[in-house]
């Protein structure tokens, strides 16, 4: 069976250090979609913060797939639609944030394109403000103040204090909600079940594949459950050691273009038609 769609996580995966598509992935990329191949990109991220990754891709014009919050919102790239949304149980807010009231961790949610926190701040607390090029509001009452549906929180902080509250929240919190790491300082907080493999075979479905066509690459925690689900799961050169360990391929890392080459190998035909 031919590998027909590949699912990308984005940071560490497709793009290099510089939060940069190279023009050796894009074009790979561009390549396969032009052969009928599908593509959806895979995020912990704010749809915002997607959206002009879908755009240098075109996903629009051949019809991919944008996968929000671990999967807490997937949009179709071409007309916006939400195909799926999954949020955060608003009665489970307060016990997060009175878990980590007195650790030095910023918490965070989405309004619309604004990043909400708390007054807390750390080293990291304004990295995914930078990453989206999204604006931040620091609120004195995070709690009372989130009354709106939202489809994650994160918890951010230095990578000792991350690790030891992951444990926390495991322990005391299983089977309320998931949480796992899309970096060493960043805690993501999801509505129970909700990840990156579980939405994936409804996506598949709707585009008309199963997970034998399916390849996924990623490097990072958040990203085990799509790779274990893949036909192809992928874990990228500068990936966790635990996700290389369930992987089926270690790729070459994201500054030395791995995607690019994964799609090279397993994806095009020969002679392919270029962009």
């Amino acid at each position: 069976m031919e590998y027909e769609i590949i699912a990308l996580d984005v940071d560490g995966t497709l793009t290099n250090s510089h939060k940069e598509i190279t023009p050796a992935t894009r074009n790979a990329l561009i390549e396969a979609q032009l052969q009928g191949k599908k593509v959806i990109v895979a995020s912990g991220r704010h749809q915002f913060g997607l959206r002009d990754i879908a755009n240098t891709l075109q996903l629009d014009r051949f019809g991919g797939c944008i996968m929000a919050f671990n999967g807490g919102r997937v949009e179709d790239a071409a007309t916006g639609e939400v195909l799926s949304a999954s949020y955060f149980p608003k009665k489970y807010i307060k016990a997060v944030y009175d878990t980590v009231k007195d650790a030095d961790i910023t918490v965070i949610t989405y309004e619309g394109d604004t990043l909400i926190m708390n007054e807390k701040v750390n080293d990291y607390s304004f990295i995914e403000s930078k990453i989206l090029g999204m604006d931040y509001k620091q609120v004195d009452n995070f709690v009372e103040y989130v009354d709106f549906d939202i489809n994650k929180m994160l918890l951010v902080g230095e990578p000792a204090v991350i690790n030891e509250y992951e444990k926390i929240f495991i322990r005391r919190f299983k089977g309320y909600f998931d949480v796992f790491k899309s970096c060493p300082f960043f805690l993501e907080v999801m509505p129970f079940g909700v990840n990156k493999g579980a939405c994936m075979p409804k996506v598949l479905e709707r585009m008309g594949f199963c997970s034998e066509q399916l390849i996924a690459c990623g490097d990072s925690y958040n990203d085990m459950t799509m790779i274990s689900y893949a036909g192809l799961g992928v874990c990228m050169g500068n990936g966790e050691q635990d996700v290389k360990r369930i992987a089926d391929v270690i790729a070459d890392t994201n500054d030395n273009d791995g995607v690019a080459k994964i799609v090279r190998r397993y994806m095009l035909r020969k002679n392919a038609q270029t962009a």
